[in-house]
């Protein structure tokens, strides 16, 4: 716990990378939490990873107008390496970290840190929004996920809620300074989906940390072509997605917990499967290859058909595992195009899914097969 009346100074990792049109709000919105703080100072440090646009200049106007604005200027090295040089410049005993192209809404920081000071715990987190932009304008949508699994304000242990290592985001959090420097955590560098790996190695080394059911985040959802997650047909993405998961695995098998290690491997790690297996249409050998390898060194000796996704991606997982190339882009292709959940049959062995674009004889029933919620 804080010192009573002791003041505090908060940390905001701001790195920025050819974001010029989306970093004066994100600013904005995070030097507008001071306002709710209290007796909490705020600092922002900016590192301007080498930005070829404008970036760099917008961040040093917003540091000679404002004295708690700092910029850090390096080459661009990637966003892990860069929050990391922010890491090496701050002064706070309390640290957050924000993308340049999202905003913190109002009053974010203040209701982590009342959660935080309330129980004591190494850090805190909360839910988010995805601000999504359509042909009827912006709307922000808070993943039902994200909301199950932050719905009590409380504060537990990784044994207490194994699912929350799905929340694998760096910045809606707020973190202790001291546990962070202590336990030795640190964002990947030269690799995507760098948040993974050390959120996952904070649940497990953390005494405590806390949740809230507020939305403290808004995730802009950029459809210009640029945002990692719109490139995971390229085989660079895949081979940092598979490499951040195994990772992630390792920590949490060391950690030592089975209950722990099921849930990670079914239902965190296969979460985001299906958007891959969008990809196997069309898909070249050498992705295809990367694909499968994957699945069978994370899930090769238990199989997908026992994980958390929805019945048809099971199907498609248990293809991949299968080398059942043809097969699998036929099913990915069929539920697409159908644009609903896949008709479901009764069978003498029980409800089953059924999808007729290929030889279900051919496939284990545990393939196909239907949960109890699922009928």
């Amino acid at each position: 716990m804080f010192a009573r009346g002791r003041p505090s100074l908060l940390s905001v990792v701001v790195p920025a990378y050819d974001v010029a049109a989306y970093l004066p709000a994100c600013l904005d919105s995070v030097l507008a939490q001071a306002g709710t703080l209290g007796r909490t100072a705020l600092e922002v440090v900016v590192v301007d990873d080498g930005s070829p646009d404008d970036s760099g200049e917008i961040a040093e106007g917003y540091a000679a107008r404002d004295p708690r604005v700092r910029v850090v200027h390096t080459e661009n090295r990637g966003l892990g390496a860069a929050r990391n040089e922010g890491l090496r410049h701050v002064g706070g005993d309390l640290l957050a970290f924000a993308d340049s192209d999202d905003v913190v809404p109002p009053g974010a920081y203040a209701t982590l840190l009342r959660q935080l000071t309330r129980t004591g715990a190494d850090f805190v987190t909360g839910s988010v929004a995805r601000w999504e932009v359509g042909p009827e304008g912006e709307a922000l949508v808070e993943p039902p996920w994200m909301r199950r699994l932050h719905r009590q304000r409380t504060d537990v242990v990784v044994d207490d809620l194994p699912e929350i290592l799905g929340d694998v985001f760096a910045w809606n959090k707020l973190w202790r300074t001291d546990f962070w420097r202590a336990t030795g955590l640190a964002w990947p560098e030269g690799v995507r989906y760098e948040d993974q790996p050390a959120t996952t190695l904070a649940y497990l080394r953390a005494r405590r940390f806390g949740i809230v059911p507020e939305v403290v985040y808004h995730w802009r959802i950029r459809t210009d072509g640029t945002s990692i997650t719109q490139q995971r047909s390229s085989l660079r993405d895949l081979a940092d997605r598979w490499s951040t998961k195994l990772d992630s695995l390792r920590s949490v098998e060391e950690y030592g917990a089975p209950k722990v290690t099921a849930v990670m491997r079914d239902r965190v790690l296969a979460g985001d499967l299906h958007r891959y297996f969008a990809e196997i249409p069309g898909c070249d050998d050498e992705w295809w290859d990367l694909l499968r390898e994957g699945v069978l060194s994370i899930w090769g000796s238990r199989s997908l058909t026992h994980s958390g996704l929805l019945p048809v991606d099971r199907l498609v997982g248990w293809l991949v595992e299968q080398d059942r190339r043809d097969d699998a882009a036929a099913v990915v292709t069929y539920a697409r195009e159908l644009g609903r959940p896949v008709d479901r049959v009764e069978t003498p062995a029980g409800r089953r899914i059924d999808v007729p674009v290929i030889d279900l004889a051919t496939v284990a029933p545990e393939a196909l097969a239907l949960r109890e919620h699922e009928r």
